[in-house]
Parts: structure tokens; sequence; C-alpha cells
């Protein structure tokens, strides 16, 4: 029974990049907006993730003196897309990307840094470019949220050092070389006093970076336009009314609200990767559902899917890959949970190598996450498991890190007593310690390191493509990515598959409008961020292609959404001069 009814112009279902986006573009076009979320915090998966976006041509790259040859960004979609490759929406993607970036970083507090070099993950192919398109969020700081910082979800705690968040790139590179560098060192010792001061003050850290900074920057824009958020509100259902879907009922405080929606409902609910029936039958590697392990939080279970199938909407199943693969590991966190810990990096360093359960090599361990676990993959066709085992000597844990095992001089005893990181005093010890042949797992070392003596991965060309040197050490000559793993002991750490978001949604229109199987617009319904098809047909061409989509499709939702009442009115007004005539004529 419904106790109450609200009325808006626009509905937004999730409070993550896409949706926030969303709400604060159509609110600064003088749109009456609420949002509503699940959790009872907000920010969704963004809030977890590494705030990078992937946007081609924007201002911030011709700032830099970066100008893209004319079409080459739809020529590298097109490769990346391959058969899934929808040339209206790519066209709406590429159009829009720039002018949600200007939009952004001109009319609200939500700012990036666009590095001058960060390749395209396959920078080499048709249309790749060596940087201009990958940026991050510009660290910010959590106090301008005051009272609202309580309720901004937590950054992944496997990706946190001390609780305290690290921002990408350089930073990074300063705690690993701590201890190396004097100028390394004074960083992170203010780095980190002023964190403890923040704990202590605070009660938390106030320097957000990267997905936190991205999900507080879009939460204090809202805040400065006066978006109302609804936190612990899940949807239940939508409201159809004259063949179109004018709203929703959301459970609020123990009550059901009726939200009626004139303009419409937008679902950016954050995909499914905790959808145990879909992931069944989605995902080849887990024919239960369950062989497979995902760091998004465990609330994104698919509502937006299920709420757009309930009116007729559908989800593109074909995709290629229905999920941003990623290779993770699972830790036991001090309290005693489980924890996911996806591997964005250590995979690329010196003195790393992946193998699989028999002791073999299977790919370039530098190459994106995604193309990693898709190479896992096909390496455990037939077996019954799909992993793999991340393997280095002591000299690259100490200098790198693997996992969750923080570089020197971070204690690893932990990660050892947990079971999480495996020790062996030789190669073939180690092989004993992880259920592989310890000649096997020797001979494949042993050929690795002759190879990476050389600075040449004859194999596999670990460190052959610009993305690989980039994650590498550049230090490490003459190869960043090659260092032969020979100081003893050795260590281990499992990987499994998991993914940092579906790419499997549902179809869309370049307006974002949700299709039904007829191929046409649902009136009233749109779908942005995880919710919708990914543009970019199942693969992932650099770091953002998630974010960079879910900011834009949300700008251009927004938009599509203001010029409709628009359209509405003109019509109206035209029927309402033809009644008019009509009545006189009569």
């Amino acid at each position: 029974m419904v106790q109450e009814i609200v009325t808006v112009d626009v509905l937004v279902v999730g409070s993550g990049a896409s949706g926030m986006a969303t709400a604060v573009t159509a609110a600064s076009q003088g749109l009456k907006v609420l949002v509503v979320e699940k959790e009872a915090k907000y920010g969704g998966t963004t809030a977890r993730s590494g705030g990078w976006l992937w946007v081609p041509g924007t201002h911030l790259a011709k700032e830099q003196g970066i100008q893209e040859p004319a079409g080459a960004a739809k020529d590298y979609l097109r490769h990346e897309a391959t058969t899934h490759f929808d040339e209206r929406r790519v066209d709406a993607f590429l159009e829009n990307g720039p002018k949600a970036i200007e939009f952004f970083t001109k009319n609200t507090c939500v700012q990036f840094d666009m590095p001058a070099v960060f390749p395209d993950y396959h920078a080499e192919a048709t249309g790749g470019q060596p940087g201009g398109r990958s940026m991050v969020t510009r660290p910010f700081d959590g106090r301008a949220l005051g009272e609202q910082i309580k309720k901004l979800a937590s950054p992944l705690p496997e990706l946190t050092v001390f609780g305290m968040m690290l921002g990408s790139g350089p930073e990074i590179k300063h705690f690993m070389r701590t201890f190396k560098s004097p100028v390394s060192f004074a960083y992170v010792t203010k780095r980190l006093t002023k964190h403890l001061v923040d704990v202590v003050t605070h009660g938390r850290g106030m320097l957000l970076t990267n997905g936190n900074a991205l999900a507080g920057r879009l939460a204090k824009a809202g805040m400065d336009l006066k978006i109302p958020v609804w936190l612990a509100s899940p949807v239940t259902q939508l409201v159809v009314e004259y063949d179109g879907v004018a709203g929703a009922l959301v459970q609020r405080e123990g009550k059901t609200v009726k939200v009626q929606a004139t303009r419409g409902v937008v679902l950016a609910c954050g995909g499914f990767p905790h959808d145990i029936e879909r992931r069944k039958q989605l995902f080849p590697h887990a024919p239960t559902g369950r062989e497979h392990y995902s760091p998004s939080p465990e609330s994104n279970t698919g509502d937006g899917l299920r709420l757009a199938e309930s009116v007729g909407g559908r989800v593109d199943g074909t995709i290629p890959n229905a999920a941003a693969w990623v290779p993770a590991s699972v830790t036991t966190r001090p309290d005693g949970s489980k924890g996911v810990m996806p591997h964005f990096i250590d995979r690329a360093k010196p003195g790393v190598i992946a193998v699989t359960a028999k002791g073999k090599r299977f790919t370039n361990e530098g190459s994106s996450y995604h193309d990693f676990v898709q190479a896992m993959v096909k390496a455990c066709e037939g077996e019954p498991e799909v992993t793999a085992w991340l393997m280095c000597d002591h000299k690259a844990l100490r200098n790198y890190g693997l996992g969750c095992v923080a570089p020197a001089p971070l204690p690893i005893a932990r990660h050892l007593r947990s079971g999480y990181l495996k020790r062996g005093a030789t190669i073939e010890e180690l092989g004993k310690q992880i259920g592989i042949a310890p000649e096997v797992l020797q001979a494949t070392v042993s050929e690795f390191n002759a190879m990476a003596k050389t600075g040449e991965d004859a194999a596999f060309g670990k460190g052959s493509k610009a993305y690989n040197r980039y994650q590498g050490d550049a230090l490490v000559v003459p190869n960043p990515c090659l260092a032969p793993l020979e100081n003893g002991p050795y260590y281990a750490i499992k990987l499994v598959v998991g993914d940092i978001g579906t790419f499997a949604g549902l179809v869309t229109d370049e307006k974002t409008r949700v299709l039904n199987a007829a191929g046409q617009p649902i009136q009233g319904l749109y779908a942005v961020g995880n919710d919708a098809a990914s543009v970019m047909g199942g693969n992932y061409p650099g770091a953002g292609i998630t974010l960079g989509p879910a900011l834009t499709f949300g700008y251009v939702a927004a938009m599509q959404l203001a010029k409709s009442e628009a359209a509405a009115e003109v019509h109206l007004k035209v029927e309402r001069r033809e009644a008019v005539a009509i009545g006189r004529e009569a």
C-alpha cells in the first residue's frame, strides 16, 4: 500500500558516478531531481574504484598539446568492439564525452588531472594512442562534505595503507621508494602524518583520492544543487501508466513511497556483479555462478536489470565478455572477514611471473587485467578450476609488493600465517607448497630467467607493449618489466577470476533510452553506467572505460530529459491549439 506520494521531474536510481552525473546535469538544467540509493551509504562501486575516466578528445588533452588524428578514437573503438560496435552509441560517446568533461570541470567541483602519458591498453592497435585519453579524478578534501562525509562509502580496504587511500601514479611510486629516495621519504612521512591527524580528529582520512574522490566530488556537486539523496531506499517496482514508465515504488523508512517522475526514471544500479543467477548464465568460468570473486559492493545484485525487464527491457547477453575481468586474490582481513584484492599493476613488475596450476606460463603478465583473465580462462580449459599463481622472488616482493602484501618495510608475517602468501626457500619447495610439480616449476622459472637476462621475453613479450612498460619499473633496464627470479626465498599468491564491473547490460539507444524487444524506446525509462550494455562491446580499451562512459551517458541522459519536456510542451500546445480550432469550427 502506497503511504506517500512524491513528484519530481527525474528519479535517479543509484548514487554511483553515472547516477550522480545524471542528477547533477539534470538539476543544472532546472529539473527537480531525486536520487534514491539502496545502500545506507552513497557512492556505489565508484567509491571503491580507481577514479580513472577514458574520454578521447577532451579540452584537458588539448591543453597539454595532445591533438588526436581525426577519426582515430572511432577507429580504435571499432577495432576493440568488433562484432558489437554500435556506431550510433559510439558516436554519441565520442561527441558528448568532451562536452561532459567540460561541463563538470567548468561548472562543478568535479575536477580531473590528465597525465601526459598513460597509454591505451592496446596502444599499438589501429587508432590507439600513447596518452591523452585517460584522466584521474583530482584528490578532494573530504571536509568539504561536512557531516555527509560520514555517509560516503569507504574505499576498498585492500587498496589502502593504514586505511589511507593512495593516489594513482606518482603517489604509489613515492610509497614504493620510501627508503630509496629522500624526496619520497619526505613525501610519505608528510602524507602519513596528515592522515593520522585526520583519523584522530575526524575518525577517518580526509584526503579523498581515486574513486572515493570522484564519489565525493559528485556528492558535493549534488549538495550545491540541493539534490536530495535518499539512502537505504531501494526501488521495488516501476510504475507504468499510459504505456510508459511514470515513476517507481520506493521503500523508505518503513513506508512505501510512490515517486512520480514526470520526465523519466534513470536506472544506475551498478550492474549485476553479485547476481548469482545471471553470473551462472553469462560467466563461462562460473558454471554455478559462485566461481567468481568481485570487489564490487555486495548490494550490486542486478536490480536495475530486473526492473527494466519487468516492463519489457532486455539484457544483451551476447557481448563476448560479460564483465570487465580482473585477476583477483582472496585475502583474510585482520577482523577475520574475507576481502577480494584486484591485481592491477603488480603483474607487470620485473621479477614477477604467472603460471597455471600445471606450472606453465600462459600469457604476457603485463597485459591489461581484462586481457590477462581471458588468457587465464583459456589456459584452464578442461581444468576443474580457473586459477593461476602469481610468483616472485624476495627482491621483487620487498621492492614492489604483491597483491595485498605491501613492499618493505611493512611486514609480511600476517599474510604468511593466513596462507594468503605462500613461501618456499627454493623454487622446488615453493612448488610443493602450491601443489605444482617442483621440477616443472623450476624448468619454467629457469627458462624465464634466461630470457629476462637478455631483456626480451621471447615467449610472451612481457615489456614489449607501451602499457606493459608504463606499469613496469623505469629504473630497470633494458626492459622495465623483466628481471630474473633468483633471490630466494620465493613467494606465490593464488589468482582467481574477478571483475571491476559488468559489461552485459540493458539494450539502450544513443540517447540512453531503454529499448524493448522490438527495438523501440520504453517511454520514460533510461539506463546508464553498468546497467546499460557497454559501449565498448565487451572489451577494455584503456584505463577508465567504465567511468568515462558513465559520466558521459549520465550527461547525455540528463540533457535528453531536459529536452523531452520541452518537446512535450510543444506537442501539448499544438494539441490545445487544434482543440480550440475544432471547438470554434463546431
